[in-house]
């Protein structure tokens, strides 16, 4: 495998597949992440549609220092111990939602009555939604990421996730309204108290907490989905390691692990040279992007031995799946322990869970399922 590829299309410019090109990329600041700026030269309309006014403008799709200010204010929040405090939510949840499958009867589709429910509730708690609208975020989100899956060029596409942007930010400006008035122990009020302290370097308006929140919940709902749903049919698939994660739910973290190796949630990331530069062999000017395969580099054989291979009994496992560098998913240890305590419950409350005929999804940037029918 070749750790970086010319690419013969116009824009972008190198493909880059290698486990250690891929970390020198995600870690080198001459590669931006596409912002207000980069989208300019591409997209000068990128003004008129709220899918592009929400997203740029958010850690993910900002460079220092907006990045550094918006990242601050999260980190700070967003803490080790506020996941060790949502895990009995997190456990309430799943157990809530295993029920749900079991009062369906013989069989039931585990996206919709946990792949979606659990995360969906989990990133409610952590964000202080009410309840009654953990259900109503979901679908907006999956419209946004529909036309992130490169088909924003797409207009039926393109306004479906316009007009769930603004509906999205319309909602997050009342919650922050709300818990402004009514602080409860999420991170929306607690972002909120630390910005009306007055500190300057934590402010940040109403609208950048908004936009942040939009991609936020994507982040922590959209990719810990797959996650679950992928996961559960890779162990069904080789009934020796479910029977084994039933008998040792201490060995979950392996197997999370290597879920993220083997099909991470998000398959690529792009990244824009900031100047004409080489790497690799490779000449890249500036202003054109590369494609960065987290999937590829998570099964380069210089990396990982017998890649292709699902095996949770590897060791010295460390997959580029939420990234690395600046950029780095701040949720990945939240949706690393939602799959650490699901998954074993899920095998051990239905111990002769089969699959039945999944429904895939067709999206190159998060494959997954549509449906995934399980006899329980």
């Amino acid at each position: 495998m070749c750790a970086i590829t010319p690419s013969p299309n116009t824009t972008v410019r190198a493909i880059v597949n290698g486990y250690a090109a891929t970390e020198e990329v995600l870690k080198d600041p001459r590669f931006l992440s596409m912002d207000r700026v980069v989208i300019s030269g591409s997209r000068p309309d990128w003004e008129e549609h709220a899918f592009y006014t929400t997203l740029m403008g958010t850690m993910m799709f900002s460079n220092p220092p907006d990045h550094t200010k918006f990242r601050r204010l999260f980190s700070k929040v967003f803490t080790a111990r506020r996941v060790t405090d949502l895990e009995p939510a997190i456990n309430r949840l799943i157990d809530r939602n295993l029920d749900r499958m079991a009062e369906a009867g013989g069989s039931c589709d585990f996206m919709t009555d946990f792949a979606y429910p659990v995360p969906s509730g989990v990133v409610g708690e952590l964000l202080g939604i009410p309840e009654q609208d953990w259900a109503w975020v979901p679908p907006r989100t999956d419209r946004i990421n529909d036309a992130l899956n490169m088909r924003n060029g797409d207009p039926e596409v393109l306004k479906a996730a316009d007009q769930a942007a603004a509906e999205l930010m319309e909602y997050y400006l009342a919650l922050i309204a709300r818990l402004r008035a009514e602080p409860g122990d999420d991170i929306v009020s607690a972002m909120v108290r630390e910005m009306d302290a007055g500190e300057r370097e934590h402010h940040m308006t109403d609208v950048e907490i908004a936009r942040n929140l939009v991609v936020t919940y994507n982040a922590a709902f959209a990719t810990t989905t797959p996650m679950l749903a992928n996961g559960l049919f890779e162990i069904l698939s080789r009934p020796e390691l479910a029977a084994r994660l039933v008998e040792h739910p201490e060995l979950a973290p392996g197997y999370v692990e290597e879920i993220l190796r083997f099909i991470p949630s998000v398959q690529f990331l792009m990244r824009i040279a900031a100047e004409d530069l080489e790497f690799g062999g490779v000449e890249i000017p500036a202003g054109k992007s590369v494609l960065v395969m987290l999937g590829a580099a998570n099964r380069d054989p210089a990396r990982y031995p017998d890649p292709d291979t699902f095996d949770p009994s590897r060791t010295d496992v460390h997959p580029l799946s939420f990234g690395i560098g600046p950029h780095f998913c701040l949720g990945a240890a939240l949706a690393r322990r939602e799959g650490v305590l699901a998954l074993p419950k899920v095998l051990q409350r239905f111990p002769h869970i089969k699959l039945g005929q999944p429904e895939i999804n067709d999206s190159l940037l998060i494959p997954s399922f549509l449906r995934l029918p399980v006899q329980v």
